[in-house]
């Protein structure tokens, strides 16, 4: 499988994924006690100044950064098809 460049940040017991099921992902996350987005948000960084390459790279680097150091082995990255992208 090829490598992609785009993923999402997910918890290893969250039965949803969060790009095809992401309500139900984000509620389970919530009700878990993760917070995963909001986490996810307070690495990632950012400023309104980036173009949307550099944003999504900032994203990329606060995911690897998360998962690097993931202390309690919670976290996953949860690739995004190239295909997917193409149609966002």
């Amino acid at each position: 499988m090829p490598d992609t460049k785009h993923h999402m940040l997910s918890t290893i017991d969250n039965p949803y994924s969060p790009l095809t099921q992401w309500d139900r992902w984000y509620n389970w996350d919530v009700a878990a006690g993760y917070h995963t987005a909001s986490f996810l948000a307070r690495v990632v960084r950012s400023s309104p100044a980036l173009s949307v390459a550099d944003e999504e790279e900032a994203i990329e680097e606060a995911i690897d950064e998360i998962v690097r150091e993931n202390v309690l082995g919670r976290y996953i990255k949860i690739p995004i098809p190239d295909e997917v992208m193409e149609a966002v």
